[in-house]
């Protein structure tokens, strides 16, 4: 498992300075790392909610000195439009994070919509065995609940494959072992995460 972490200097909060890096994320970091290479300087990152890629693109800021737009829906198209332009004209590059690229990311603006289609798409996709397991024992350790690496490949092999049914998964199991002032294990596991509906009776 590789991790990369924000520079020393950059703000970040301490429960999440680290990107978790497997097969299903490595091509997105490695197009933001190599930036310099871009046919324009700009580029799209989009990926699932929780997955991460808010982090990722200031990882990216931090290292090239860069700017992002970050829910990128939200965002005015002439601001993003301005955005694109302004990081040609300085050539500095511009990461713009949204949950979809165009078409699929209805862009109304013909100019904006022309050059987003000019920029480089880097997508982060649903997490792998690997991440899913990361992904549990990065969160449990943030919580300071002691979870076995039985129980992580046990959750790993039933949860969802994707990173909010890992957060919730977490929330649910954190808030059942409290409730019952029991020690985290796969029989609570189980009962929690059924009456929950996160995962099947099997």
């Amino acid at each position: 498992m590789n991790q990369m972490a924000l520079p020393l200097q950059w703000p970040a909060d301490p429960r999440s300075d680290a990107f978790l890096l497997t097969a299903s994320n490595q091509m997105a970091a490695r197009i933001l790392e190599q930036w310099e290479s871009w046919p324009t300087m700009a580029a799209i990152l989009t990926g699932p909610r929780k997955s991460g890629r808010s982090l990722l693109a200031r990882i990216f800021a931090a290292r090239s000195g860069g700017t992002i737009i970050d829910d990128a829906e939200r965002v005015p198209e002439v601001q993003i439009f301005h955005a694109w332009n302004a990081a040609q004209a300085e050539r500095r590059p511009l990461v713009i994070v949204a949950d979809a690229s165009p078409p699929r990311w209805s862009v109304k603006l013909p100019d904006l919509r022309s050059r987003l289609a000019n920029s480089s798409l880097a997508e982060i996709g649903p997490p792998d065995d690997e991440l899913v397991a990361a992904l549990f024992e990065q969160l449990f350790q943030r919580r300071g609940l002691d979870a076995r690496p039985d129980l992580i490949e046990w959750l790993t092999a039933r949860i969802e494959r994707s990173h909010l049914a890992v957060i919730r998964a977490v929330d649910m199991l954190d808030q059942g072992a409290m409730e019952r002032r029991a020690r985290l294990s796969i029989a609570l596991a189980r009962s929690t995460l059924l009456q929950g509906g996160l995962i099947a009776d099997s």
